[in-house]
This record gives C-alpha cells, sequence and structure tokens, in this order.
C-alpha cells in the first residue's frame, strides 16, 4: 500500500461503508502489519496506545491517515511549544479545563498589558497578556490592519479571584447549571493562563461582523484558536463562543485542523495524554 492507514493501529476503513472499526477487532494478518510498523517506529505503538485513551467522539473526528506523517506534525507542535517554554511558567499547550484546573496563586510570567495603541483598541485599561501571546496578538492585530480592520480587545488575563467574583456574579444572576455552561469556575479558566482573548462585543452577534468574519478566518495562522465552537458544548463543557480565542501557535493550529476536526479540546487533550505516557 502507498500509504499506511491511520487505523491500523487503532481504527480502519471498511471500503464498502467507511464504517471504522476498533483497532482490537481487526484481523490477525493487519496486527501483524501493525506490528511490523511498530517495529520500525516504536512511537507508532505509543501513538496506539494514546490514541485508546481519547474519547470515542474525539476518535470519531481523528481521519484517517499515516501514523509516520501524524507523528511528524506532532513533534512540530512540540517543538514550537518548547521554543516557547520557560522553566518558570506552565507549557503553552497546558490543558485547563473543568476537569483539570490551577491553583489560586497561579499567576503567568512577566505580564504585558495590552493597552490601546495603534494596532488594536483596548476595552479596559487592565488587560495583559504572557509575553508570547502578546506577540502573536500584535502579529494579528497587523494582519487585519492591513485588511482594513482594527481589532477590539475586550478580556485577556485574568486571576484566580476576578474569575471567582465573576463566577458568582453569574451564579447570582442564571443559577449555577446555566452560568457553568458559559463561565468557567475559578481556576479552571484559559484566561488565567494568560493566553486566551475575547474580542470585540463578547456576544454572539459579534461573529457576524467584519472583524468577527475575519478573526474567525485568520486567527489560525498566527496562532490564535477558537476554543469553544459551535455544537461541541459536551466536549468544551462551554456554549459557543465566537469571541474566545486562545495562542496554541501555528503549528498547533495547522495540526488541530489536519487532524482533530479543527477542535482545540481534542489536541489538547491527545497532547497532554502523550506528554503523560512513556
Amino acid at each position: 500500500m502507498k500509504k499506511i492507514i491511520f487505523a491500523l493501529f487503532c481504527l480502519f476503513v471498511l471500503s464498502s461503508c467507511k464504517e471504522k472499526v476498533a483497532f482490537a477487532e481487526t484481523s490477525s494478518n493487519q496486527k501483524k502489519a501493525g506490528e511490523t510498523v511498530q517495529s520500525a517506529n516504536p512511537e507508532v505503538e505509543k501513538l496506539r496506545r494514546v490514541f485508546a485513551k481519547m474519547t470515542e467522539r474525539c476518535k470519531t473526528a481523528i481521519p484517517n491517515g499515516d501514523p509516520e506523517e501524524f507523528l511528524a506534525d506532532l513533534h512540530k507542535v512540540l517543538a514550537e511549544e518548547k521554543s516557547a517554554h520557560r522553566n518558570d511558567d506552565l507549557d503553552l499547550l497546558y490543558l485547563i479545563d473543568k476537569k483539570h484546573n490551577i491553583g489560586s496563586d497561579y499567576v503567568p510570567r512577566d505580564l504585558k498589558p495590552v493597552k490601546n495603541n495603534d494596532f488594536w483598541n483596548a476595552s479596559r485599561n487592565d488587560l495583559s497578556l504572557r509575553p508570547e501571546s502578546y506577540a502573536a496578538l500584535e502579529e494579528l492585530s497587523r494582519a487585519a490592519l492591513r485588511d482594513g480592520i482594527k481589532l477590539m480587545v475586550s478580556s485577556t488575563y485574568r486571576s484566580y479571584k476576578y474569575q471567582e467574583g465573576l463566577f458568582n456574579r453569574y451564579v447570582k444572576q442564571d443559577g449555577l447549571a446555566e452560568a457553568e455552561r458559559y463561565s468557567a469556575r475559578p481556576g479552571t479558566s484559559q484566561h488565567q493562563l494568560g493566553t486566551a482573548v475575547d474580542f470585540g462585543s463578547i456576544t454572539e452577534d459579534w461573529g457576524d461582523t467584519k472583524m468577527g468574519k475575519w478573526v474567525y478566518n485568520h486567527a489560525s495562522d498566527y496562532g490564535w484558536s477558537l476554543s469553544f465552537p459551535r455544537d461541541y458544548e459536551d466536549v468544551t463543557g462551554y456554549m459557543w463562543e465566537c469571541w474566545h480565542f486562545r495562542y496554541i501557535g501555528k503549528e498547533a493550529c495547522r495540526f488541530q485542523k489536519k487532524w482533530f476536526s479543527d477542535v482545540q479540546q481534542f489536541m489538547l487533550e491527545f497532547v497532554a495524554a502523550w506528554k503523560q505516557i512513556d
């Protein structure tokens, strides 16, 4: 075969109905072929084990493909993250969500103020971002300006205490169940990482504006990823937020789009599991 099917070690496609079947259910001949690939590259076996830990919806989102190509793309992501890594702060792709949190004492290192300037407008005077996110925001904003759009930055880093007050206010306003659909509990917000930005009006209609459409179409070219896409509330834990983008790096954005149906949560969960397995 010209192309080793990614499903060789986890799933394969039945050509007649295109239904994915679990790796454990493949024939002995197919398993032998998989073992041959694994012996050539031990990481393929690791990839199979990591893939097995993913949710069924995540597995379904990953297309068939060459595991060697997948691994090559993964290592580009990890290399980019390493180049931006500093020993005194969290990894750029740190997994934070409703199941993975950080402490009340965490504050990103060397936060840079995000104020009104020639590149963007800021909604408040107390906004800030991690240095690598700030640089990426400037790059994104320069590109938007070339197309006649000046971005509005409405929310960036939030401390644990700030998020706690915000969440509690929403709970009083709408009740716990509804508040948890659109607001993070303290310690579980991407904003505390200092790598997330809310753009524009922070309302659903912003996605239909000229600015919203431009950001949606171009953000990934500059390393910014939409965190909470439409129809994935059961995956991310949050309703669709067209305005919320997290800086993850250009390679990670390409990796996410190519292999994870462009769903950030799937990609971050995979990377976290990869790092945990020896």
